[in-house]
């Protein structure tokens, strides 16, 4: 969906009212502190917003925009928005797992997005756009799956959860989506869909915040 489409202000309140009023809860399993960087992939609407939150977050070196879940072939935007391919509009997180916890991740990308919602949110309609965690290994896979059936269990969420787990590579996408809300926070898009995202960040998790 073109990201540039002028939005009602009734929209921009159902977008805003969709924050928790509390974070989900912590994860039950969580994966083992390891030594270095590690990485997590994560899919959830359109991703400058997402790589925008997960730059705020303490312990995380890098956030990227990118494709994931089709063949580098087709991984740019023009071919993923045609939502033939098979890619989701997705993250790689490079993150300190000393400073901050798989589980954690998995924690932040639950509370700021829409994890009900299939193949959408907010604005943006289809698959690209879809609730997906990318595990980079057997323990992110166990701990993911643990996790969405916690919250399930929990009713932490009014409708059942439609993240899926799934497998791919991860595809950089182009220079003009790296970084997109930093440099451009006056957008239309990010003022309304994503800034709010920051701000529930913020009052949701003050120990993981990073200005």
């Amino acid at each position: 969906m073109n990201k540039l489409i002028s939005l009602p202000l009734v929209a921009l309140a159902a977008a805003c009212s969709q924050a928790a009023a509390a974070p989900p809860p912590a994860p039950k399993v969580d994966v083992p502190a390891a030594a270095g960087l590690q990485t997590a992939v994560f899919a959830g609407g359109c991703f400058w917003g997402m790589e925008g939150v997960f730059e705020h977050v303490k312990g995380v070196r890098s956030a990227v925009s990118g494709y994931a879940g089709g063949k580098a072939g087709d991984a740019n935007y023009e071919q993923v928005s045609s939502e033939a391919t098979g890619h989701a509009e997705a993250v790689k997180i490079t993150y300190d797992p000393k400073q901050v916890s798989y589980g954690q991740l998995l924690r932040v990308f639950f509370a700021e997005h829409d994890p009900t919602e299939l193949n959408r949110q907010g604005p943006d309609r289809g698959a690209s756009y879809r609730s997906a965690i990318f595990p980079q290994n057997a323990a992110q896979r166990q701990a993911a799956a643990a996790y969405i059936a916690q919250l399930n269990a929990a009713h932490a969420f009014p409708h059942p959860i439609v993240t899926r787990i799934e497998s791919g590579g991860f595809y950089p996408a182009e220079d003009f989506h790296q970084g997109f809300l930093r440099k451009h926070p006056d957008h239309p898009y990010i003022r309304m869909w994503d800034m709010p995202k920051l701000a529930d960040l913020r009052r949701q998790f003050p120990n993981l915040w990073r200005a």
